[in-house]
Parts: C-alpha cells; sequence; structure tokens
C-alpha cells in the first residue's frame, strides 16, 4: 500500500494528467487516491449508477451523463482536484467524452491555476489512439507475501479467533495473485461455515479461485484422471517432473529454504507422443489445477483461423488486455499449472519481416516479459511440434527451467505404452506376445498403438470371444498406417529441426 500511495503521487507531482488503473478492487485504490489527496485535492466521483457523487460517503448528487460530468469539472477546476472515473471504458471512443478529457488534460498541463488529475478505474483496459499520449497506465499488483500474511492476521484480531502459524503460511500461498478484496471475501466465507480458519479450508480457497477462471472467460479448467503412470516411456521427462513435484507439494518450506519457484517447462516434437498427457499429469503429480490457455479466445476467434487484419481493433493494447487478464485469472488461480497447447500456432512467424507491428507480435512480448518476470507459482507447460517455427526469443534460458524434446517412441516405450492401454482395458497381458507387436509398430506413436489395441478388443466383442491374442493385435496393425506412413512430410520436417537445436531427449535411449 505504501508503495502505491508513493507512486501515485509520484504521478501527480509530476502533472501526469490521466493516470488508468485497470484493477477489479476499486475500494484498494479509492484509499490509495484519498492517502494521496490528503487536505490538498478535493475529489468527486462519477459513476454510471448515480452519474455525480460523493467520493467519500456514495451518497449521489446529480444524476448526469459522463459528457455533462467531464463538462462541469472542466469549468470549475479553480482549486485542486481529483475526478475518479469508474468503469468508464466504453464511452473513452465517443468524440465528446475524448474531447473534454483532452481539454482537461491540457489545462492541467499548461493553465497556471488549473489542477485536476483524472483517475480512470476500470476491470477493462481501452486506450483510445487520440488519448493515448495523456494516459499514464497504472498496474497494481496483488499483495505480496507479507502483505498477505498481515491481512490473515488483521482477520483473525478482528474476529478474535486463534489461528496457527502453519496454516498462515499456506493459506499465504494459496492466497497469493488475489486482491485484498477477494481475500477478505474467501476469509469471510470460511469464519461463516464453522466460526473458524483451518487447514481443510484450503479446499475453499480452491473452489473459489475456480469460479475466478470460469467467469475469466479466458481460460479453461480441464477436468482430467490421467497421472503420471499413464505415460509410457518419457522416462527423463518423468524424474524430472517428479523433482518439481516433490518442490511444489512443499512450496512454502522449499521457498524458506531458499529454493527459487518452479517456472514451468516447454516440449517439443512429435504429435502423439504423450505432450498433453504429460501436462495433465504434471498437474496430478503437483496437485494443483490445470488451466489451458488459447490464444484465440483473446483474439475472440478461433486461433486456427486467425486473420491478422481483423484483430487491430478500435483501441489500442485490447488484444493484449486479454492476455494480461488471462495472466492475472491464472496467477489469482496460483498454485496451478497453465498449459499452452501448440503454442507454435499462436506465436508462428513473429520476427519476420512484415510482421513486427503485428497484434500477434504484442501479444507475444506481454507473454515473454510475463515469463521472464513472473515470481507467482504458475508452472507453465508449453507444447509444441514443430519448432522451427518458433520464436528464438522463447527458447533462451529463463523462460522456462528446461525443454524437452518428444520423438517417436522406442521399443521399450512401445511395449510400455501397449501394456498400460491392455491394462486399462482389463485384458490379461501374459497372452499376448508385446515383442511381436513392438517389432511391427515401428515409427508408430502412442496414438497409433492406443489405436491398435482398442481396435483389436473392439474386433473381439464383434465376434463374440473372451480372449485377446497377439494374431488379433496384429491384424490391426497391418491395417493400421502409422503416423511416419500418414504424415511422413511433417514427421521428417519435425525431426530435422528437432535436429537443430540442442534440446534435452525426454525419452531415455533404448537398452
Amino acid at each position: 500500500m505504501k508503495n502505491m500511495i508513493l507512486e501515485v503521487g509520484a504521478y501527480v507531482d509530476a502533472l501526469r494528467p490521466i493516470i488508468y488503473i485497470p484493477h477489479n478492487d476499486f475500494t484498494s485504490i479509492e484509499r490509495v487516491i484519498e492517502n494521496v489527496a490528503q487536505e490538498e485535492f478535493d475529489i468527486v466521483e462519477f459513476n454510471h449508477g448515480y452519474g455525480y457523487v460523493d467520493f467519500r460517503t456514495k451518497l449521489p448528487k446529480t444524476n448526469c451523463s459522463l459528457s455533462e460530468f467531464l463538462r462541469y469539472a472542466d469549468d470549475i477546476s479553480n482549486e485542486p482536484r481529483f475526478l475518479v472515473l469508474k468503469d468508464v471504458h466504453g464511452e473513452l471512443g465517443e468524440p465528446e467524452v475524448q474531447a473534454l478529457l483532452k481539454s482537461i488534460a491540457m489545462k492541467n498541463l499548461y493553465k497556471e491555476d488549473f489542477y485536476c488529475t483524472v483517475f480512470i478505474l476500470s476491470t477493462s483496459l481501452v486506450v483510445p489512439t487520440e488519448l493515448e499520449s495523456l494516459m499514464t497506465i497504472l498496474e497494481i499488483g496483488a499483495p505480496d507475501v507479507s502483505d498477505i500474511e498481515e491481512l490473515i492476521k488483521d482477520f483473525s484480531r478482528v474476529q478474535d479467533i486463534d489461528i496457527e502459524q502453519s496454516i498462515i503460511d499456506e493459506m499465504t500461498l494459496s492466497f497469493k495473485g488475489l486482491s485484498e478484496f477477494e481475500i477478505y471475501q474467501i476469509l469471510n466465507l470460511a469464519y461463516q461455515s464453522n466460526g473458524e480458519i483451518t487447514a481443510e479450508d484450503k479446499s475453499l480457497i480452491l473452489r473459489e479461485k475456480e469460479q475466478f477462471v470460469k467467469k475469466s472467460g479466458m481460460l479453461e479448467i480441464i477436468n482430467f484422471q490421467e497421472d503420471i503412470d499413464d505415460i509410457g516411456g518419457l522416462e527423463n521427462l518423468k524424474a524430472w517432473l517428479r523433482r518439481k513435484g516433490r518442490i511444489f507439494n512443499h512450496l512454502d518450506q522449499a521457498m524458506k529454504a531458499g529454493v527459487d519457484i518452479p517456472k514451468g517447462l516447454m516440449m517439443v516434437g512429435m504429435p502423439g507422443c504423450g505432450k498433453s498427457l504429460a501436462a495433465k499429469a504434471t498437474a496430478k503429480l503437483f496437485n494443483v489445477p490445470l488451466l489451458r490457455l488459447d490464444i484465440g479466445k483473446l483474439f475472440n476467434v478461433p486461433l486456427l483461423r486467425l486473420d491478422i487484419g481483423k484483430l487491430f481493433g478500435k483501441y489500442v493494447g485490447e488484444s493484449e488486455d486479454n492476455m494480461r487478464r488471462a495472466l492475472k485469472t491464472a496467477e489469482a488461480v496460483s498454485p496451478c499449472i497453465l498449459w499452452v497447447d501448440e503454442i507454435e500456432k499462436a506465436f508462428s512467424g513473429i520476427g519476420d519481416s512484415g510482421g513486427g507491428n503485428s497484434v500477434t507480435t504484442r501479444l507475444f512480448g506481454t507473454f515473454l516479459t510475463w515469463m521472464q518476470e513472473k515470481e507467482s507459482t504458475v508452472f507453465v507447460v508449453a507444447t509444441a511440434n514443430d519448432i522451427s517455427s518458433l520464436p528464438p526469443e522463447l527458447l533462451r534460458k529463463g523462460r522456462f527451467d528446461e525443454l524437452f524434446s518428444v520423438n517417436l517412441p522406442n521399443k521399450e516405450e512401445r511395449r510400455r505404452i501397449i501394456d498400460i492401454h491392455l491394462t486399462k482395458r482389463q485384458k490379461n497381458n501374459l497372452d499376448i506376445d508385446t515383442i511381436k507387436i513392438v517389432k511391427e509398430t515401428e515409427g508408430f506413436n502412442g496414438a497409433d498403438l492406443e489405436s491398435v489395441v482398442r481396435d483389436a478388443i473392439e474386433n473381439l466383442y464383434l465376434e463374440g470371444r473372451d480372449t485377446l491374442t497377439t494374431g488379433d493385435l496384429l491384424d490391426v496393425v497391418k491395417e493400421t498406417k502409422g503416423i511416419s506412413t500418414s504424415l511422413k512430410d511433417k514427421i521428417s520436417q519435425i525431426k530435422s529441426s528437432l535436429e537443430k537445436f540442442d534440446i534435452k531427449p525426454a525419452s531415455r535411449m533404448d537398452e
């Protein structure tokens, strides 16, 4: 809070005419503005419900439109004042509103006896080109660990309840990314349910965080059953994930010991070879929610049908604002896994000639900066098929903890994948000579092998038999075109691109 007050005060002293604060906790921001104003500045507020209202009491004064309010403020600012405009982003494109805001801004900058700073508080960030040079965007971060701990202790004092320090430590991490208002809401809900705050209330925090995801519309919560034992092979990747899982499952202790928060990993390589399965298994191993980010939703169009020309909206930064809100939502739900599937389809071609000013490039910059600077417990799992189309900036150290290349399964991995799918379908593996199957499935990916088992069992049922044989599986293998055959050119291209990069293999070598 103290740093926020100093920052806002510095902008006011520097005569920044319009300060735009995109945030959803207006109460906290109002306290900051009030602290900066003190006795020196009068504060007047506009909201769409009542028009001109008393900032402190919230009682209506005059029911008026935004342009009427701004015209009034433009006329009477003999004394220093702050104008607080709430959720007016939808009207910033109106010529009359723009003209009045420009008039106030210019007088603030150049007229000796005119002191008026405009604060725009909104849950959405919309910056019209006409006002871009006059606006200062002030991002307000969520409370840090010490702030959250103090909020919990303050709540316990107000309610006169004891909360164990170990529970405070755990909850502090669980609350990271939430606003002060949201934290108090959840604490109140937990307290009202049983009159105390206990370790069991962590599940309540998780349920409330899931609500934030659903309401955001930018992210999708993925429900899954898969765990790490459902992955056939990829032993290097699994061993690495188990190490990170031990850290994630004891984050409070690990951080106190000086261990860095894991950032994430990228898996690149062959389609159908377990990358998506590994993303789900990671969430199960870490015991956290799995969120999927669809870059296409940031544009409000399907990802695979992007028309870059249509992405430039009326306002500067609309898509980037969507990206920021999606990332903030993920941070509010943290600790969690943020899965960015087929990331190359979102960011391919970045840096090529002619693409430097595209919406996609700006989105990529927003994502890259967040990846580099984030201190939250959001573990990013990015998956890609073709690494050659990815911007090199994404592959540098510091973005991800590790990059893994996923190739077509080797002999041992094919055997394990077949065993896993037979076991899933309650078939006795002892009756099957998997070595013969492995020899005949060179170039098959995991999805091909699952299809072989599934189709063989379907044939068995339709023929009225109970016992699956090696011959049943081999018959299906002969009728199946593996990915190496059906997508020969694409697989060759992916193999060639993987050979150019020094990336850790997800699998161990054949024994």
